[in-house]
């Protein structure tokens, strides 16, 4: 069972790139509108902010399903998720209906940054932290037989 799990957390960010992309090739009110033209941009344009950490997180769990998380791992992923992020931007200018803009660019690189910036805040410089203890018991607990 752990090692189901340990797979489904290593495909979990590819995943999820595939899912962005899917999303990214459709208008961008294909999924969801909201009546209120104003509520339907804030949202969606705040979503770039938590996407891209979304993905670098998984990858973060990818690493801890695997007791591979270190520091040089960790700035990687991070760098392919913002690289991802400027992949989906130029992506979307292609798109109809879709727009593609530095901002959101930008958005999505402080995404990952702030994410970033937590994991090597907690799991690198604060082993004493509930959630540094919380990832590594996890980390234990797959790497047990």
């Amino acid at each position: 069972m752990k090692k189901l799990l340990t797979y489904v957390l290593t495909a979990a960010p590819f995943a999820y790139m595939i899912l962005i992309w899917i999303m990214s090739s459709n208008p961008d009110d294909a999924i969801i509108r909201f009546p209120d033209n104003q509520v339907d941009r804030f949202v969606k344009e705040s979503l770039h902010l938590v996407e891209f950490g979304i993905l670098y997180g998984l990858f973060v769990v990818a690493l801890l399903a695997h007791g591979r998380l270190q520091f040089t791992l960790n700035f990687t992923v991070a760098l392919i998720a913002i690289f991802y992020g400027f992949t989906d931007e130029i992506h979307q200018s292609f798109v109809p209906y879709r727009s593609s803009t530095l901002i959101d660019a930008a958005k999505d690189l402080i995404g990952v940054t702030v994410l970033f910036w937590i994991v090597n805040r907690t799991y690198f410089k604060r082993p004493d932290y509930g959630m540094t203890k919380k990832m590594k018991t996890f980390e234990a607990y797959l790497k047990k037989d």
